[in-house]
């Protein structure tokens, strides 16, 4: 573990290259390094691994950085011919996710090009294109803050729902290795979202080679302006800003009796407690246009769930944009959109 930094830039730890410096910051390498610095942090105290879903407050943060630097992957042949694969909490997700397709696993293909450490995953309950996190855990090794141990928490111990977690929002765990269950086979699991099925040339449900879906996702998310690249202001960002809303039935109807014939239709799939809208549809239907713009910060022109830093951009510019939009779509429909990154230093609702 590396000795205490003093006034360390964050903006260039994270996909969005925005906020201040670190009063305090320090390089974890180890799961025992993990622990033993948040163990000795001074509050407050931020995790910091790849910086995917993260807003840092312009002025930067005052306590303990924790820099999650982790690296391992151990996999164990389990009798059922399934392969259990234990991850630290540091290693970068796509790295793991191309790992596993290449050694022939599938279940994780889907979540391929997804920026972040394996150790975010539970915590968000990463997803995408029909695909969730909470289908492949099998148990999280966490420090549990309040008492100094170290324990093994299985999945369904960890409250996985739509984007959430026991752990979100909460500084009590701090997970320090993941640990996934995938089948040996080169066939991917079922697509189950169209527009990635329609890509490989394949009807939903069915299976296509895990490698060639893995290509497929990225390709799609790469063209929504979704895989990171430094020469391209249009992928600074935090992924998908809000997560798209469940409401009840008859609010879902409301909206979709209140739209004139010539709209498009809205986007609506059954989901626990409700339906699930689109957020993009959402935010484009209520005004906002991709390529709108606060100062330095813009929604994407490929997509408008992401803002994106167009290099010159604050955290203050950010959120103004953020609630405009929020704004708009409350006015328009009444439905309320909920930010998905984690916000440090700064608050959503202030």
């Amino acid at each position: 573990m590396s000795g205490p930094r003093e006034g360390v830039p964050l903006a260039p730890l994270t996909t969005l290259r925005l906020g201040g410096p670190a009063r305090r910051f320090v390089t974890a390498t180890t799961a025992e390094e993990l622990a033993d610095a948040v163990l000795g942090a001074a509050e407050p105290l931020l995790l910091l691994a790849g910086g995917s879903n993260l807003v840092i407050a312009d002025e930067g943060l005052e306590g303990t950085v924790v820099h999650v630097a982790s690296r391992g992957v151990a996999f164990e042949d389990l009798p059922d011919g399934r392969v259990r694969v234990r991850v630290q909490a540091g290693e970068p997700w796509d790295g793991l996710v191309e790992q596993l397709v290449a050694e022939g696993l599938s279940g994780a293909e889907a979540l391929s090009g997804i920026p972040g450490s394996a150790g975010a995953t539970p915590i968000q309950n990463v997803g995408a294109y029909g695909c969730e996190v909470a289908e492949l855990l099998h148990a999280v090794r966490v420090l549990d803050r309040a008492s100094g141990v170290v324990e093994e928490l299985p999945a369904a111990a960890c409250g996985l729902g739509y984007r959430t977690s026991r752990f979100k929002g909460s500084d009590r765990f701090v997970i320090l290795e993941a640990a996934y269950e995938l089948a040996r086979d080169a066939s991917s699991a079922p697509i189950r979202y169209a527009e990635l099925a329609a890509a490989l040339g394949v009807e939903p449900g069915a299976c296509a080679p895990a490698a060639e879906v893995r290509r497929a996702v990225i390709e799609l998310r790469a063209r929504k302006g979704m895989v990171l690249k430094a020469e391209d202001h249009d992928t600074w960002s935090a992924g998908s800003f809000f997560t798209n809303p469940i409401v009840p039935e008859n609010v879902a109807e409301r909206i979709r009796t209140g739209l004139p014939p010539e709209h498009p239709a809205l986007p609506a799939w059954p989901a626990p407690g409700g339906v699930k809208l689109s957020a993009a549809w959402l935010i484009e239907a209520a005004g906002t246009q991709r390529g709108d713009a606060e100062g330095g910060i813009a929604v994407s022109t490929r997509h408008a769930l992401a803002l994106t830093n167009r290099g010159s951009g604050t955290t203050a510019e950010l959120l103004r944009l953020a609630h405009r939009m929020a704004d708009r779509v409350d006015a328009a429909f009444g439905v309320e959109l909920v930010p998905e990154p984690v916000f440090a230093g700064v608050s959503w609702t202030s």
